[in-house]
């Protein structure tokens, strides 16, 4: 009998803004399109930076004109030239935004997105269930989430196999992983999905200090075997990547791309992992 085919949906979260969530999201899409695995990248957040990260914003004003966002997929209603109910998601989606790698863009409706589907029945799994005719195209699909455990957020992890919590090591950053990490296991709970954690990732990792190096061992200490032994240090070359619509891997900063390529792998082995 033929294996059942997969599709992995890893979600990358944080309470808090400026962890390096969205360059892991991004370069995690890119590693696995470079790998030969069909990607698609959905940017969940209204702030659209992994967008930005994969194309111009004239292409996605161009794009999210004529064709629409992944705000349209959820029912943003200052889109009223769509259909939300008739949308073929196919049709939103930017092709080949890197090697074997697709991206759903998004969109600054999505900022008022509570207040749009506040009242709609089902509202965490109308991503999922707008995807579901398209999903068993992609091998891997990558969401970036906005800093929050608002409806987009919701709608991500309801569609999720794992999450990732990238996670920079300073006190404010660290405060809240194990309040996230039960949160994000409550709403699994509730909707009835099978999550699993794939792992911290130590990321924009600064300068050697007493105080980050204390930091970044209470992290392994208190997570252990969740943490990923690999860590993402802070370097200018990175948001350079962003701004040339390029992922890192393409910048050619050998120590970024290593750094990188290390995390991705694991992150990638624990989610195939049986």
């Amino acid at each position: 009998m033929a294996a059942k085919y997969m599709t992995y949906v890893i979600s990358c979260v944080n309470l808090k803004g400026g962890v390096g969530k969205t360059a892991l999201a991004v370069n995690l899409a890119a590693y696995c399109g470079a790998q030969g695995k069909k990607t698609l990248l959905v940017d969940l957040d209204p702030q659209t930076n992994a967008t930005f990260s994969c194309v111009t914003p004239q292409a996605w004003s161009e794009h999210s004109d004529k064709k629409g966002s992944v705000a349209d997929l959820l029912g943003a209603r200052n889109h009223v030239k769509f259909d939300s109910e008739n949308i073929q998601p196919d049709d939103l989606i930017i092709k080949n935004v890197f090697p074997s790698v697709d991206l759903l863009p998004s969109h600054l409706d999505l900022f008022t997105i509570d207040l749009d589907i506040g009242g709609v029945v089902s509202r965490e799994t109308l991503l999922s269930r707008a995807l579901e005719k398209i999903k068993n195209k992609y091998d891997f699909i990558i969401c970036d989430c906005p800093p929050n455990l608002t409806l987009p957020t919701q709608n991500a992890l309801a569609m999720s196999t794992h999450f990732v919590v990238p996670v920079s090591p300073d006190f404010l950053s660290t405060l809240g992983i194990a309040l996230l990490i039960t949160r994000v296991n409550k709403l699994a709970k509730d909707l009835r999905v099978e999550l699993k954690n794939a792992g911290i990732v130590l990321s924009r990792v600064g300068r050697t200090s007493y105080f980050k190096e204390q930091t970044t061992q209470s992290i392994r200490d208190a997570f252990g075997a969740n943490v990923i032994p690999h860590e993402i240090k802070e370097r200018s070359v990175v948001a350079q990547s962003a701004a040339e619509n390029r992922p890192v891997f393409d910048m050619g900063n050998s120590d970024a791309t290593a750094e990188f390529t290390l995390v991705c792998k694991a992150i990638v082995a624990r989610v195939q992992k049986p």
